[in-house]
């Protein structure tokens, strides 16, 4: 019954199945036509909004506000063809605090695709260890289309103003909606290219820059840390400029025979069972939150919840500013989404608190909580970006039967966020670009062989099984693995294992001798002690009101 209706709907949008392709693994592209010799770094002051952006984010951590630097660096729009257009990418600089030269230059990459990374690398600084300060020096870079570098994509800055549409089980009026708004966002970002960026925003377009930038640092080998889609990116660059790695550390770890389709996949399921766990946390603490002892309870109480906003969302007008928040059922399932990503006293707490809010009848610290503005523009620049990469790394299914198949057969045993993600992925059914072949990671026979991984093994955005792979692709590797914790990413997470192995490896050159060592999971957190049913002040969600949030660590 379910497909003539989603028939109907398709026929009204004329969406047409055009075939469910696939891309097989490329062998690793040869490096570009001529090569690219950048100009040397000109390292200058950082413009004042960053700096005051550094100094209230990372300054309590260590005072990276006072030493960061900024410098421009222009690369080729088509690596292909050096002598073409350019584009600039924004570089940071955190220096090192010991005397003498550095020991070397840490190139971060925070993931997404879509994460600025000038931003990442003060915060890496800052949470590295005294010793790692004064060894040394960290440089952060905005991708291309990012943030500061330009030019940097906006496709709708309106698009996540709420309540938006729920995202629904698959019933038509969901499905044609959905459609309706990924097909324009698609075409509003292809309206909003002017030089043909889309064309050429693939990670093996960010390999090539990350070895520009590695060339104008003047260094013969690459130092590198990758978060989350960080680790595709660095892997990816291991394979096509093996001879040019020096350390590199990857943490959380994109599985690279899953990109970027099945990988979707993957995490639906893994998130719902880090928020089915997350259900079980509050049942536990009933004496705190108040909606059900067990975990049963508490899924009801959310899933009732959601319907509800459904048929009316949340609507709460700010006293002071006057600004109107609004929370539907997207919005409250795309901020809990969090929960799933890291186990944190604040986090757990606080969206706990903002569900007892509800409950309670408290609208302004329930809105505060999971509300996102109704109107006026956001920053859309990261979504447009993580679209623009995995819309075009490989080529995903054109068919939208097998989107709905198989996110109908999901949904059906892990509902939390199968359909949101579907919707956030959308647009790829849609783009413009042409998709490439991604990289077949590790298939070189020169791959260095000194590679540190990092890994939980309930990581919902990168799911365990996905390492375990890019750890047999990259020969020669090491793993350490949180056993049983459910954080994505794990260095510089709180666990002093964990961190002792990332400094021994940049510091001293020290890997595990076994392929893969475990370490203690942290354990749950527990509610504060002086914990009542309200939200922190302040609380509201770390990531942008949408539905995957991976770009920021």
């Amino acid at each position: 019954m379910k497909k003539i209706v989603v028939a109907a709907a398709l026929a009204a949008l004329g969406l047409s199945g055009l075939g469910a392709t696939s891309a097989q693994a490329a062998s690793p592209p040869a490096g570009p036509a001529g090569g690219f010799d950048p100009a040397a770094l000109d390292w200058h002051a950082c413009p004042a909004d960053f700096v005051e952006t550094v100094r209230s984010a990372y300054d309590p951590l260590y005072p990276v506000s006072k030493t960061v630097r900024c410098a421009e660096l222009q690369v080729p729009l088509d690596h292909e063809k050096p002598s073409g257009t350019k584009i600039t990418l924004q570089l940071t600089k955190t220096p090192h605090t010991g005397d003498g030269p550095a020991k070397g230059d840490i190139v971060v990459n925070p993931g997404g695709p879509g994460g600025g990374g000038a931003l990442f690398g003060p915060r890496v600084f800052a949470q590295n260890s005294p010793e790692m300060r004064e060894a040394y020096n960290v440089i952060g870079f905005d991708p291309r289309g990012v943030g500061m570098s330009e030019p940097a994509l906006s496709c709708d800055k309106t698009y996540t103003n709420a309540p938006r549409p729920a995202y629904g089980e698959g019933e038509i009026g969901a499905v044609a909606t959905w459609l309706w708004r990924s097909a324009g966002y698609a075409r509003d970002c292809e309206r909003a290219d002017e030089i043909g960026l889309l064309d050429h925003v693939k990670t093996i377009d960010s390999v090539h820059d990350l070895e520009t930038i590695r060339k104008a640092l003047g260094n013969e080998k690459l130092d590198y840390y990758g978060a989350s889609y960080g680790t595709y990116l660095g892997s990816s660059y291991a394979t096509v400029y093996p001879k040019r790695v020096d350390k590199m550390v990857l943490d959380g770890n994109v599985g690279p025979s899953d990109v970027w389709y099945e990988a979707n996949l993957n995490q639906d399921i893994a998130f719902d069972e880090n928020i089915e766990y997350y259900f079980g946390w509050i049942a536990r603490y009933d004496d705190v939150y108040h909606l059900g002892d067990t975990r049963k309870e508490v899924r009801d109480f959310f899933y009732d919840l959601r319907d509800e906003l459904r048929r009316k969302p949340v609507r709460h007008t700010d006293p002071e500013s006057g600004a109107e928040l609004a929370v539907g059922p997207a919005e409250l399932t795309d901020v809990l989404l969090n929960a799933g990503y890291r186990r944190s006293q604040a986090i757990w707490h606080g969206y706990a608190a903002g569900l007892s809010a509800y409950k309670d009848g408290d609208v302004a610290a329930f809105a505060g909580t999971f509300g996102s503005p109704t109107s006026g523009e956001a920053d859309d620049n990261g979504y447009a970006m993580y679209l623009a990469t995995e819309c075009t790394d490989v080529q995903w299914p054109r068919s939208w039967w097998k989107w709905y198949r198989d996110n109908s057969r999901i949904n059906a045993e892990h509902p939390f966020m199968t359909w949101s993600n579907a919707w956030f992925n959308a647009p790829c059914l849609f783009w413009g670009a042409k998709a490439g072949k991604p990289v077949d990671v590790g298939a070189n026979p020169d791959l260095p062989d000194n590679i540190l991984m990092f890994q939980s093994t309930h990581d919902a955005a990168t799911p365990y099984e996905g390492a375990l792979d890019l750890h047999e692709r990259l020969k020669g590797s090491r793993m350490v693995v949180q056993d049983g914790d459910r954080t994505h990413c794990i260095v510089h997470r709180g666990s002093a294992a964990v961190d002792a192995y990332f400094d021994a490896y940049f510091l001293r050159g020290e890997r595990p001798a076994e392929r893969i060592v475990r370490v203690p999971d942290l354990g749950d957190p527990k509610p504060p002690a002086e914990a009542n049913a309200k939200p922190p002040t302040g609380m509201r969600a770390p990531e942008p009101a949408l539905p995957k949030a991976d770009v920021v660590r």
